[in-house]
């Protein structure tokens, strides 16, 4: 059962990706998504097993790496924290499968594409049951690459292809931070797996590097590699771009798996992280900026996708700053609730661009929600959800995150809690933007596509409606357990909670008025959006024209890619221009090439003595041997 949920995605990969040929293309697909009903078969039951009934264990595999001081055992680590990952992932992945049937029915090449769906899952499994930061490492670095093969899946495209770049190398960015945090990790602890590094935090606490406490520079090091994964300001601009993949891949790569890495990086490293108050005050810091900076983008995106992409790098800085004022559980919370709401959007505007003939741009919808109702009831649920409204998912995991910020009492906190506000507000706002646009005024499209706008096939909608069952319902359902009054029973010293963090505690005890606040802000969104794009349409129009330079600099994203190609892309163009022509053209190739050309000179040369005449040789000998004659006569008379 803890094997079968990790390794049956990897067995579908193989059969749909080494034998899909053979398999055909219907059976490919069918393969791969039985091998990943029975992985969340075995997801969910180690779930209740070790999560809700309290066994946590772990499975060794084999001895893995032993060099020196270092030994790494290949081992799968299910405690709470993993349990809930792989139970979530798998069942996640497994709806994601299915609704993929549908979604890539025309596609050319589906095998493939379910090949890497389902490594995609595997990778992502390998690294939440990791045992230490090595393994850990492998599952981070594998979801990066099938990230990279998903993103960039329609090979065709140049703009899929220089997303999938771009993915990759912003990756390797944060991936170099993860490694000289892991490599400091060893000196400092003299291992690598999990038990032996959180055993010994208390005699380490002390200790310094380079002056400063190792425990910060730990921490704020895998927190600089998580920013990566998990798109925080700064390391934020793949994302977006992340969006010319198929819209089942956004979906899995937002909700479930690569953007979650790096929140259960920080979860998982807790017991090293609550002596690192520091690094905490980054964490939130960037956290809460990120919550606001990519909902402020969201507020004018026109890609449908885009927008919820924005929805989710925001999302994301909410569970950062929950994890920086240390309620650990709540971040993970928002994150489980996020993962059923956020695959629902996604799938919702893959069923809505499917129905539009491969439209994306909201401005060229409108009008069609009598024609898609299913999508249209489903994608309301999703985004009651997403803006926190009584009494979806998101209600839930969202104010506790908030209470935790106030409760916290800290400077860094009351900045989270303040800009988690006013995330909160342009959520619902940019949501129903999003709803009003794409289903509600004039049809804007073309007629010849408006005539064929249809629901989506059963194999699409089935999925929807189980996400959407999550969107309201698993809020209220894992609360107490999560959050709750039974968390600690439930957690299971899964995560570390400190003597001195009463954070969680204290989110429970704060003022109604605190609670209220979010879901006032989010009914004010709502409002907002229908004044402006229901009842008064042209006004969007003149906010935009009052304010130029404000609309300008939110729709080119706070000008971070212009910024980041002025600053590194072009210096590195010029840089390797002139590599290439002095170090490469003139220096590695000159060299060789120019003792060829010498050589062909001197054959060339040779060669028109080739006269083929006796007399000329004749002569040619003569002339050689007075010179040798000459030469001795001359070293003689000396």
């Amino acid at each position: 059962m803890l094997v079968g949920a990790v390794f049956f995605p990897l067995l579908g990969a193989c059969l749909a990706g080494l034998f899909g040929r053979w398999l055909g293309d219907r059976l490919s697909q069918w393969v791969s998504v039985g091998c990943m009903v029975l992985a969340a078969i075995c997801g969910l039951s180690a779930f209740v097993d070790v999560a809700l009934h309290h066994a946590p264990r772990t499975v060794v595999l084999t001895d893995w790496i032993a060099v020196g001081d270092l030994t790494v055992q290949w081992a799968l680590r299910y405690d709470t924290l993993s349990a809930v990952m792989v139970g979530m992932v798998t069942f996640i992945s497994t709806l994601i499968h299915l609704y993929s049937v549908g979604y890539m029915s025309h596609d050319e090449t589906p095998p493939r594409f379910f090949a890497y769906l389902s490594l995609f899952t595997f990778m992502m499994l390998m690294l939440v049951t990791a045992d230490n930061l090595v393994q850990l490492f492998f599952g981070w670095e594998g979801v990066g690459l099938a990230s990279y093969l998903l993103i960039g899946y329609w090979y065709d495209r140049e703009s899929a292809n220089r997303a999938a770049m771009k993915a990759f190398i912003v990756n390797r960015v944060g991936d170099v931070f993860f490694m000289l945090g892991m490599a400091l990790t060893f000196w400092t602890f003299g291992a690598l797996s999990f038990d032996s590094i959180f055993a010994s935090v208390e005699t380490v606490r002390d200790r310094t590097f380079a002056g400063l406490p190792v425990l910060e520079v730990i921490s704020v090091l895998l927190f600089l590699g998580a920013c990566g994964k998990s798109a925080q300001l700064g390391l934020h601009t793949w994302l977006p771009d992340a969006m010319e993949g198929p819209t089942p891949v956004s979906a899995l790569i937002h909700a479930a798996t690569m953007v979650t890495a790096g929140v259960f990086l920080m979860a998982r490293m807790s017991p090293v992280t609550e002596y690192a108050p520091v690094a905490l005050t980054l964490v939130t810091i960037v956290g809460a900026s990120t919550a606001f900076f990519a909902a402020t983008v969201g507020c004018v995106q026109n890609d449908i996708k885009r927008v919820i992409a924005y929805s989710t790098c925001s999302q994301l800085g909410y569970m950062f700053f929950a994890i920086g004022v240390g309620a650990y559980q709540a971040a993970i919370f928002h994150l489980f609730t996020h993962a059923f709401f956020k695959a629902l959007l996604f799938l919702s505007a893959g069923s809505v661009i499917h129905a539009m003939s491969d439209e994306q741009d909201m401005r060229r919808m409108g009008g069609i929600w009598t024609k898609i109702p299913v999508t249209y009831a489903v994608m309301w649920i999703g985004s009651l959800a997403l803006a926190g409204i009584p009494f979806f998912a998101g209600y839930y995991s969202k104010d506790m995150i908030l209470e935790s910020a106030f409760a916290a009492h800290t400077g860094a906190g009351m900045f989270a809690f303040v800009l988690g506000l006013i995330a909160a507000f342009l959520t619902a706002f940019y949501s129903w933007r999003l709803l009003i646009l794409t289903f509600h005024g004039r049809p804007r499209a073309d007629h010849h596509v408006m005539d064929h706008v249809h629901e989506s096939p059963a194999v699409m909608l089935i999925p929807l409606l189980v996400l959407a069952l999550g969107a309201l319902f698993t809020g209220a359902a894992f609360e107490d357990l999560f959050v709750g009054h039974h968390e600690a029973e439930f957690w299971n010293g899964a995560i570390h909670t400190a003597a001195h963090n009463h954070t969680l505690h204290a989110a429970h005890e704060t003022a109604a008025w605190v609670g209220l606040l979010p879901t006032l802000m989010g009914v004010g969104g709502i409002a907002l959006a229908y004044v402006m794009y229901m009842f008064v349409p042209s006004l969007p129009g003149r906010v935009a024209g009052a304010f130029p330079a404000v609309y300008r600099f939110l729709l080119n994203k706070w000008y971070f890619d212009e910024l980041y190609d002025r600053i590194f892309v072009r210096p590195a163009r010029r840089l390797a221009q002139v590599l290439w022509r002095t170090g490469d053209a003139r220096i590695i190739d000159g060299m060789p090439n120019g003792l060829a050309a010498v050589t062909a000179d001197a054959a060339r040369g040779a060669v028109r003595l080739q006269t083929g005449r006796v007399a000329n040789y004749a002569f040619t000998m003569i002339i050689g041997l007075v010179i040798f004659v000459s030469v001795i006569m001359l070293g003689l008379a000396r």
